[in-house]
């Protein structure tokens, strides 16, 4: 059955309750507290973790790991590297990772001093190394199984008429601006079906903000990953995420990955709620874009729907 999305395009009324729950519902779980967010899908190298001793790297670093060029999912420091009887290959470049936590000092009694600390340490990728014997490297594996779309989600996306190049099976997701081309991990990969359309969702969102649609990216003065530029941006592309997985029916599958998600690039602005209201705002002029642009029932684009109606009712036509 054909997904009518331009029917509930021109329901403004619905649209605007489905934007006020969903941000509601984000609102609700971060209050609350929520989950650390959880990578949906496993690429063919595994999670991003320290080959010593074989933990997985979590939030903000995580992330940073999970951008770069590399394959192979183990990472180590130039220390743990001569360790193993290897070393990092000249001129190999490092990536920079950070660790804090609280620390408490009691001032006086039943007085607690509690200061932020941060600490920054480096990390090379076992590609970027030499001499390390990779024979006793523990294996890991895919995530495979059978990936059936859903009718809703997969519509909202096909029949996007200025969607950009959508390329399968990479081993991370992004969205590559110069190349207005989307990059997400093969759909067998994910754990679940819902949280590949909220991955591919979140590219999307950032899409829009091509010179050659909303023009959104133009106003980014930084692109430096962890920036407040690219900090809001990656909000707006949760939101917007977020909400069009509201709009077809499966944020309830999502929803706290898209939160936790949302807190850790939060924190960037130190939890500062006018940032959620700010890229709230962005992410719903971009889930409209998306919408305002989707095929019409009759496998036309709205702008020759429009000029089919305006042939046939003139006066009903204006009155839309």
């Amino acid at each position: 059955m054909f997904y009518n999305i331009e029917r509930q395009r021109q329901n403004n009324m619905n649209k605007f309750d489905i934007y006020e729950v969903v941000t509601q519902k984000i609102i609700d779980r971060l209050e609350a507290g929520v989950i650390p967010w959880q990578k949906p899908w496993r690429n063919s190298g595994g999670m991003p973790r320290n080959l010593v001793s074989n933990r997985p790297y979590n939030g903000i670093n995580f992330w940073m790991l999970l951008a770069s060029k590399f394959t192979s999912p183990f990472y180590l420091t130039f220390e743990q590297a001569l360790s193993l009887g290897g070393n990092v290959i000249k001129g190999e470049k490092s990536t920079m990772m950070v660790f804090w936590k609280i620390l408490e000092n009691e001032k006086s009694p039943g007085v607690i001093e509690k200061t932020p600390f941060l600490r920054y340490y480096n990390v090379f990728n076992l590609e970027q190394t030499e001499g390390i014997d990779t024979s006793k490297i523990p294996a890991t594996e895919a995530h495979v199984h059978d990936f059936n779309p859903i009718e809703a989600a997969q519509a909202l996306a096909d029949n996007w008429i200025d969607s950009p190049k959508v390329l399968w099976g990479e081993d991370h997701a992004c969205y590559i601006p110069h190349l207005d081309t989307v990059r997400m991990p093969d759909k067998r990969t994910f754990f679940h079906d819902e949280q590949c359309y909220s991955v591919l969702y979140h590219e999307l969102t950032h899409s829009t903000g091509h010179s050659s649609r909303t023009a959104r990216h133009e106003k980014i003065k930084n692109h430096a990953f962890s920036s407040p530029d690219y900090s809001q941006e990656e909000l707006v592309a949760e939101m917007g995420a977020a909400y069009l997985c509201g709009l077809s029916g499966i944020e309830l599958n999502t929803i706290d990955n898209n939160v936790a998600y949302i807190k850790s690039w939060i924190r960037a602005f130190k939890d500062d709620p006018k940032v959620l209201v700010l890229a709230a705002a962005q992410a719903q002029k971009a889930v409209d874009y998306i919408l305002e642009h989707q095929l019409s029932p009759s496998g036309d684009c709205p702008e020759n729907q429009i000029e089919k109606e305006k042939e046939e009712s003139p006066a009903e036509a204006l009155s839309c």
